[in-house]
Parts: C-alpha cells; sequence; structure tokens
C-alpha cells in the first residue's frame, strides 16, 4: 500500500508524523485496556479465585517481572529490525495472551498469561520513544512523548468504566477476549500506514531516506553516566505510577469502601489528570525550548514541576474523604507524567537514534524492577498493616529519582557516541 509518507517529497511527507504519533497514542490506549482489564476486576476475581492481597501481588508481579525483563531486549530488537515490524511482533503477542487470560482458572493460569502479557506490552514503550526520535526533532519529542503517555493515561479512564460495564453485560472473561481483539485491529492499521521505509529526522529537522541509524553497541552505553541517570531516575520514579496502576482499584475498595459502581463513577479522574499531565509537560518544555533555545534548563525546569506535583501522594494517604484521596492521587498521577515524559525525552537529546531504543529498553528494564519490588512490598505491608506507609513511601521516591537523575546525568546536551 503506498501511502504519503513513500511518495512525497520530504518537505511535504513531514506531516506524516503527526499520523505516526497518532497511531502510537491509541495503541497505547489499547496497551493499558489490556493491562487495565486485571486490576479493575481484581474485587471480582478476588472473590472467585479466593486470592489474598499478597497472591494478587504475585500475579500482579508476573506481568512486571516479564515487562521488566523484556523491555531491553525489545529495545535492541526494535534498533534491528525497525519499528514497523517491531511493533507488529509486540502487538500480536500482547494480544494473544489477553484473549488468552479468558481461559484462566486459578492463581498460577492467571500469572503465566500475565507474563506473556508483560513479555508482549514491554515492546511499546522502547518503540514508542524510538519511534519519536526518529520521526520528530528536538523541539517537538517532548510534546510526542507527551502525547504517547497522554494514551496511557486515558487507557486507564476509559477502560475502568468500560471494562466494568462489559463485565456487567457479558461476565469477566469475555472482557478479556474484547480487549485482547482491539490490538489486533491495531495492528491492521499500523500495517497500512506505518510506510515500509522509514524516516529519519535529522537535527535540523529535515527528513532523511535512511532505513535506520545503525544501533550503537551496548558496551558503550553501559559506560555512560547520562544512560546511567535516565536508568536510575526510572528504577525509583516509576514504581509510583504502578503503584496507582496496579493497586488503586483495590485502595478505593479496600480503604475507601468502594463498590464496582462506585469505582465506574470516578475511578477514571485521576488517570484524566495523568493525561493533562503528559499533554502539559510535552508542551511546557518545548515551549520553554523555543524561547530559550536552552535544552537543559527546559528539561529540568518541568521535571522539576512534576517532582513537586507527586509530592501530593503524602496528603493521599491522610485523605479524611474519599473524594479529598482522589484529588489528591489526580494531582500525584498529572505530577508523574508531567514528570516521566521529559525523562523519557532525555534519552534522544543526549544519544543518537540508534541508541534511544537500546536506552528506553534499559530504563524500561529498571522501572519494571523498581515496581516488582514495589508491588511485593505493597501486597506484604497491606495485608500486616495499611495502605499509608505505601504512599508515604511512593512519595518520597519522586525527589529521590529526581536527585539520582541530575547527578548522574548532568548537563543535558548532545553526546559524541565514538
Amino acid at each position: 500500500m503506498s501511502t504519503p509518507a513513500t511518495t512525497a517529497s520530504p518537505e511535504t511527507e513531514r506531516p506524516w508524523r503527526w499520523v505516526i504519533i497518532a497511531l502510537i497514542f491509541l495503541g497505547t490506549i489499547i496497551n493499558y485496556f489490556d493491562r487495565l482489564a486485571l486490576p479493575t476486576l481484581a474485587p471480582v476475581l478476588r472473590t472467585e479465585f479466593k486470592l489474598t492481597n499478597f497472591d494478587y501481588a504475585w500475579i500482579a508481579n508476573a506481568f512486571l517481572i516479564v515487562y521488566a525483563l523484556s523491555m531491553f531486549v525489545w529495545g535492541a530488537v526494535f534498533d534491528r529490525i525497525g519499528n514497523r515490524l517491531g511493533f507488529a511482533v509486540a502487538v500480536v503477542v500482547w494480544s494473544v495472551a489477553e484473549m488468552s487470560t479468558a481461559a484462566a482458572h486459578g492463581v498460577a493460569s492467571l500469572c503465566g498469561l500475565r507474563g506473556l502479557l508483560g513479555l508482549g506490552e514491554a515492546g511499546n514503550w522502547p518503540g514508542a520513544t524510538r519511534t519519536i526520535a526518529a520521526w520528530f526533532p528536538a523541539r517537538q519529542r517532548a510534546l510526542a512523548i507527551g502525547i504517547a503517555n497522554t494514551g496511557a493515561s486515558l487507557g486507564p479512564a476509559f477502560a475502568i468504566p468500560l471494562i466494568v460495564w462489559m463485565r456487567d453485560d457479558f461476565g469477566w472473561r469475555a472482557v478479556f477476549v474484547i480487549t485482547g481483539a482491539m490490538g489486533l485491529v491495531w495492528l491492521v492499521l499500523w500495517l497500512a500506514l506505518y510506510p515500509k521505509s522509514e524516516r529519519v529526522e535529522s537535527a535540523a529537522g529535515e527528513v532523511s531516506n535512511a532505513p535506520q541509524h545503525p544501533p550503537v553497541p551496548w558496551g558503550v552505553l553501559v559506560r555512560s553516566r547520562e544512560a546511567w541517570g535516565i536508568i536510575i531516575a526510572r528504577f525509583f520514579g516509576d514504581p509510583i505510577w504502578w503503584l496507582y496502576v496496579n493497586w488503586m482499584p483495590l485502595y478505593l475498595a479496600d480503604a475507601r469502601g468502594f463498590d464496582l459502581k462506585q469505582l465506574k463513577a470516578t475511578g477514571w479522574v485521576p488517570y484524566v489528570a495523568a493525561a493533562l499531565g503528559a499533554l502539559a509537560g510535552g508542551w511546557f518544555s518545548g515551549f520553554l525550548l523555543r524561547r530559550t533555545g536552552d535544552v537543559n534548563r527546559s528539561r529540568k525546569i518541568a521535571i522539576v514541576i512534576g517532582t513537586v506535583a507527586m509530592l501530593a501522594g503524602f496528603a493521599t494517604a491522610f485523605a479524611t474523604s474519599a473524594p479529598a484521596a482522589i484529588v489528591c492521587m489526580s494531582v500525584t498521577l498529572f505530577g508523574f507524567q508531567f514528570w516521566v515524559g521529559n525523562v523519557q525525552t532525555l534519552a534522544s537529546d543526549y544519544f543518537p537514534v540508534g541508541a534511544v531504543g537500546s536506552i528506553a529498553g534499559f530504563a524500561g528494564t529498571a522501572a519494571g524492577l523498581g515496581a516488582v519490588i514495589f508491588t511485593f512490598s505493597t501486597g506484604w505491608v497491606v495485608d500486616h498493616f495499611s495502605y499509608t506507609p505505601i504512599l508515604i513511601t511512593a512519595a518520597l521516591l519522586a525527589p529521590l529519582a529526581t536527585v539520582s537523575l541530575f547527578v548522574l546525568a548532568g548537563r543535558v546536551r548532545r553526546l559524541e557516541i565514538t
């Protein structure tokens, strides 16, 4: 199939990048529909399969462990086979895993199928980061990452009420079949619209016909303090997001007395706030970059603003009412998405396109491992104490992540890779 991106001149084909980011946005929404199906249905599945909170932590971590360990592999895969084919493989794996979850019959099968889902879904973020680095100039990359991250926020916002509705009308097993099939529909669009010959955006904003930038050897990357700054920041920062993705429905049910009807009515609000944070963070750093021409100042100011907003997690722990808790969680998730979009963009600020997939993969693996540790801790602490220590700890992770990033990575600038 011929597309504008394969037949037009470089100048006229540049707008095609917005079609590509729209596809990534839509794919990320579907990605989160799939991963949110089980957490949203957790109160129902916990009753049906007689799960403890620690059992649920194992199921959640089956996804996270495979997700984390697969991230750096996917980064290398995308750097070698390209964005078009890389996404196709990832989406087939995660869609089949999601649909197969309809046949789950206990803890073991749920763990196995969530692990397979994690294997496929791990490809989304290395692929998205690399695709954006290839198609967007520096001044637009944070906004493009913000658009992709908006999908990660609106996915849960849409998923929670729609999954509850599907469960009420069709049963919980049908939910997994329907959400899994959505990915296969997206794949048809991706293969039809993404150019077979990749175009790579240069620092000057020009589009070249080179199919890929050559991958940078891992040995070069692991010796870079800048790469480790990004990796460690994600290790400390991402557990904040995963706490709310995996545990918010159970927290609202257990600590705030929500039933599925109440969850359907208001459980989506923090994710809408997160979507606004993703867009605002991307727009804000891009605005500063256009005004000042200083990428270091632009990215770091945005990262600090996101960090401060995430401190609202302290207030969640001590909120005196469910509405107050929802507001505090909303501010926290707004701040996280404001923060993470700019942290993700740093890989393409520091490194050439041929390194971005691998760095995104390494950072994603670190983020997943941090989330695994925190998820196990959450299950144990909640079973023995309450959510309060977990919420306080999550709030402390935000400044720790940012300080680690700034100390290790230093000034944001393009590195000479040899």
